[in-house]
């Protein structure tokens, strides 16, 4: 099969899981035998751009004709049997779509967030989990200034979502979802039922021996993003509650990543022995750190839609704690091959610790039965199977526009 991938890039300052995922799935792709096209735009050339074309930005994430008109070329040029949409906003807007309609062909949509719905794309405000525009009104995102905490900004944003949602919900021939959470929370949007999937990331990590509780160190891990949404502020309180619970406990916690609360990170952890910043590090790196210790924690705030660290901690044998809301209860089972908390509760996340310091080889036989799970639902070669049943559908079932069939 020849599939285009369209894909708007996030900045490389602010890793991405959506990037990182967009990437490996080409490789799978490739290495299963397909030819893959690409067609992407990156963020971070938003600051080369003369000024101009930076101010008209943001009309241009709402339609730009400039991308429909060379995307249309290249699909006439590689004549793709499917093309596989991902992110659109801000560098290529959905006037992909209609390029597909216009060379006729089939489109399938990844949803990675909950972005045509919600102007922040996450459903979290002011530190907690918000589904006032979930039912597909957009009036709250204006209201509150939803899109980077501006008024101003929100507004090409929200007029992006209104003008495109019957584009979305008209041309598009097949919608992947990541979880049935995410799709559950995304109902009000209205999609044609029929053409709606859920299917999970795969992740691929290296063989790792069967652990023992003597080849892990005695800590939990944390790898991400520090800022309010991934829950960093309820780690940090976790922690401390822990602490003084149990001020002889040997378990010990190291933080990898960076973000807007790096500095208060870094401060915090620099009063506690216990606690090892280690800052941002690969992909690699990171998983290195998971696969060497009794437990990952992602406390994340907002209710994640797929929850790519817990799946990596998975494949590292190593058991995730994790917030009992948004994708996570249908990632693990509480007490099989992961451990679930109270959404929000600092007392919940610090038992989970305490828990940890306490019984480390139950926590790592936790993480072995964690791994043999990643392997039975979560590998590139299961999601691939998945994704190629979904091309087949979108090739064999393409949207009717206005009469006729593209």
């Amino acid at each position: 099969m020849k599939i285009l991938i369209a894909h708007s890039r996030y900045r490389s300052a602010a890793p991405s899981g959506e990037n990182a995922i967009v990437d490996e799935e080409a490789l799978l792709l490739r290495s299963a035998g397909h030819e893959v096209v690409s067609f992407e735009r990156a963020s971070d050339t938003i600051a080369q751009l003369p000024f101009p074309r930076r101010a008209a930005l943001p009309v241009r994430s709402v339609w730009n004709p400039s991308v429909r008109r060379t995307l249309t070329d290249l699909l006439l040029a590689e004549q793709p049997d499917v093309m596989h949409v991902h992110n659109t906003f801000p560098m290529l807007s959905p006037s992909v779509l209609d390029a597909a309609r216009d060379t006729g062909i089939p489109v399938v949509a990844t949803l990675h967030n909950y972005k045509l719905l919600c102007a922040s794309g996450d459903f979290f405000r002011e530190g907690r989990p918000c589904h006032a525009c979930a039912g597909g009104s957009l009036a709250p995102a204006l209201a509150h200034g939803c899109y980077r905490g501006s008024h101003a900004a929100a507004v090409p944003v929200v007029a992006g979502l209104a003008t495109n949602r019957e584009r979305w919900r008209r041309r598009v021939a097949a919608y992947l979802f990541i979880s049935q959470s995410q799709r559950d929370l995304m109902r009000g949007l209205a999609l044609p039922q029929d053409r709606v999937f859920v299917r999970h990331h795969g992740v691929a990590v290296p063989e790792i021996p069967a652990p023992r509780a003597s080849g892990r160190e005695r800590r939990v891990a944390y790898a991400g993003r520090l800022d309010e949404a991934k829950g960093v502020p309820l780690l940090l309180a976790a922690w401390e509650t822990f602490r003084e619970a149990e001020p002889t406990a040997r378990l010990r916690l190291v933080i990898a990543g960076d973000g807007p609360l790096g500095p208060l990170v870094r401060s915090w952890a620099a009063r506690r022995p216990e606690v090892e910043y280690v800052g941002a590090l690969s992909r690699a790196e990171a998983r290195g750190v998971l696969a060497s210790s009794l437990a990952a924690v992602v406390p994340s705030a907002w209710e994640e839609t797929f929850g790519l660290a817990a799946v990596e901690a998975m494949a590292a044998g190593t058991v995730p704690l994790l917030p009992a809301h948004g994708s996570f209860p249908e990632l693990v089972s509480d007490g099989v091959d992961g451990v679930l908390f109270a959404p929000g509760s600092s007392a919940a996340l610090a038992a989970a610790f305490a828990a940890v310091d306490r019984q480390p080889a139950q926590h790592v036989l936790l993480g072995w039965t964690a791994r043999t799970t990643h392997r039975a639902r979560f590998t590139p070669e299961v999601a691939l199977a998945g994704l190629m049943n979904v091309f087949d559908f979108a090739i064999e079932h393409p949207v009717t526009v206005q009469g006729g069939t593209r």
